[in-house]
């Protein structure tokens, strides 16, 4: 896909929302209908189809009321690859914000508008479920000091707040999710583009990490709605692929960023656990599965570049 620039003439930001997808084409059909009803209209929607083998091709083919783009994968690169690949092409179409967003997730009219209104430098949308609960597990509190810590995420919007009705307008975030991260280009260009190496999971903490310890700050935005299609269920695969990433890729973040020799040593005592426990949770497979994932992780870069590109 060839990058027009885009330009504004009322003197606002412009801004791209950055879309991942692979194989859950209705699920990208409602939200790129969310995004048709917003009242603060993007200046670019960029798919990034990672190869996708459903119907996802013809949901894009509809003839949608938005400046839609899409990139298409010749793999599947996961949400990692294709959020670092959307970012690089939204980065060259010359907007001023980049708003990445999973397709499983459906803006409330208000949404980009409450965003865009902010002049703030790193910003995240608040998630609910389809009952309209609070459901936002961004982390308030991620602990990479303290080595007894097993979970380094220690507190969460959700468990902090409980309702939305009870959150200040504002809440400092310590890690997020791609559902809803709105980064201006400064931040981008200071710490880098996602890394594609995670493939999926954790790639967001990676990212937000890198963000805080570069001296901006992420808040989550109260007022910015945006309404989960899926439940939370990731924790239930530890002895397939999807447990394979989640361990190695926690084990990266610990590696990078563990605070002291101890709590970046952590990996290891957590792969002896699983190991040891193993005959009574997980099994064979999930004790293969940390050892796979510790030596993973001891083979990627300690750190990356700010110049991920």
């Amino acid at each position: 896909m060839t990058s027009t620039p885009v330009t504004r003439r009322d003197g606002q930001e412009s801004v791209a929302v950055v879309v991942v997808t692979y194989n859950r084409a209705d699920l990208l059909a409602r939200m790129l209908e969310g995004l048709e009803a917003s009242e603060r209209r993007p200046d670019l929607v960029l798919v990034v189809d990672n190869a996708s083998t459903d119907h996802t091709a013809e949901v894009l083919a509809r003839p949608w009321s938005l400046p839609l783009k899409v990139h298409t994968t010749p793999e599947n690169l996961g949400g990692s690859g294709g959020f670092h690949v959307g970012t690089r092409v939204a980065l060259a179409a010359g907007v001023d914000r980049v708003w990445l967003v999973d397709d499983d997730v459906v803006p409330a009219p208000s949404c980009l508008g409450v965003l865009m209104d902010l002049d703030e430098d790193a910003l995240f949308s608040v998630r609910e479920d389809l009952t309209g609960a609070l459901c936002e597990k961004a982390a308030v509190r991620f602990d990479l000091t303290h080595p007894w810590v097993m979970k380094p995420k220690t507190a969460s919007v959700e468990t902090a707040y409980g309702h939305r009705s009870t959150m200040p307008a504002l809440v400092e975030l310590e890690n997020v999710a791609f559902e809803g991260l709105l980064l201006r280009r400064r931040v981008l260009e200071a710490v880098g583009l996602p890394d594609p190496s995670f493939f999926i999971f954790y790639d967001d903490v990676d990212l937000a990490i890198r963000i805080r310890r570069a001296g901006f700050r992420i808040l989550a935005v109260r007022d910015a709605v945006l309404v989960r299609q899926l439940g939370f269920d990731q924790q239930h695969d530890l002895s397939g692929w999807k447990g394979f990433y989640m361990y190695r890729n926690l084990f990266v973040v610990h590696f990078r960023y563990g605070e002291n020799a101890l709590v970046r040593a952590k990996p290891y005592l957590l792969a002896a656990l699983v190991v040891l426990l193993s005959p009574v949770r997980g099994g064979l497979g999930e004790a293969r599965n940390v050892l796979r994932a510790l030596a993973s992780a001891r083979g990627m870069r300690p750190l990356p570049p700010s110049s991920v590109d």
